[in-house]
């Protein structure tokens, strides 16, 4: 089997979060919860790549995490991502930030606990409002990415005959909103590059990949952070 190396930037929320994957396994991951993503960002990659005797070149591609999310989060992670594969060459792959999430609980049997059960991945977007998209246990999108005010009647198409896993940071809130029996709550899980490598590697295999020039992230929310001017493409 061939060995592919790929960086995953996961900056859509506060959580600035990079991975180096093999093939379609997560070999090393770095990630703060500080919100200095312009910085951390950059050092990331650089200490990755270095602890792993890799250069940019060396890359099959590069992934980003790209939303919904944080406008100046994503837009940090995405010009990093297209900085390296503009100057590297490297192809540039763009993760659906809640399929990432989703796909972390569909692999966690201690979460799923009927085949009669579908994904909801979330975001928090403010008040009782969250950015919200369905999946089922296959991984595939029954639901669209789409913004919603939360209500105890939410999602109540899917309680009829389903369990609806709710997940993301939005998930502890919309716990105190819904009660309903059928509902279950992992609210452990945020965006993480580490749960990207999978999705990296399905798009790469499949040739998904998007236009370095043109790609533009899904926004959501801005947050403070401070561009960084470190060069992290000198590998």
């Amino acid at each position: 089997m061939n060995l592919n190396y790929f960086i995953n930037i996961e900056t859509s929320t506060d959580i600035c979060s990079v991975s180096l994957s093999r093939n379609a396994e997560t070999i090393t991951l770095k990630e703060n919860h500080e919100r200095n993503h312009a910085s951390a960002v950059s050092r990331y990659i650089e200490d990755i790549l270095k602890e792993n005797n890799l250069k940019v070149s060396d890359l099959s591609g590069v992934a980003i995490s790209k939303g919904p999310g944080s406008y100046t989060g994503l837009r940090i992670g995405t010009s990093t991502a297209k900085g390296m594969a503009y100057q590297s060459g490297i192809k540039l792959i763009a993760v659906d930030t809640l399929q990432a999430m989703a796909l972390k609980v569909v692999n966690n049997k201690d979460i799923i606990k009927s085949p009669e059960t579908v994904v909801c991945a979330t975001l928090d977007a403010g008040r009782n409002e969250v950015y919200s998209e369905v999946f089922d246990l296959n991984n595939n999108c029954l639901r669209a990415c789409q913004a919603e005010i939360i209500t105890p009647e939410s999602y109540a198409e899917y309680f009829k005959d389903k369990y609806v896993v709710f997940t993301g940071n939005a998930a502890a809130k919309i716990s105190g909103i819904i009660n309903n029996p059928k509902a279950v709550f992992a609210t452990e899980i945020a965006p993480s590059a580490d749960y990207m490598a999978q999705l990296t590697y399905n798009q790469y295999v499949n040739n998904q990949f998007v236009d370095v020039a043109y790609f533009e992230p899904f926004y959501l929310k801005d947050f403070i952070a401070v561009i960084s001017n470190k060069n992290v493409l000198k590998h």
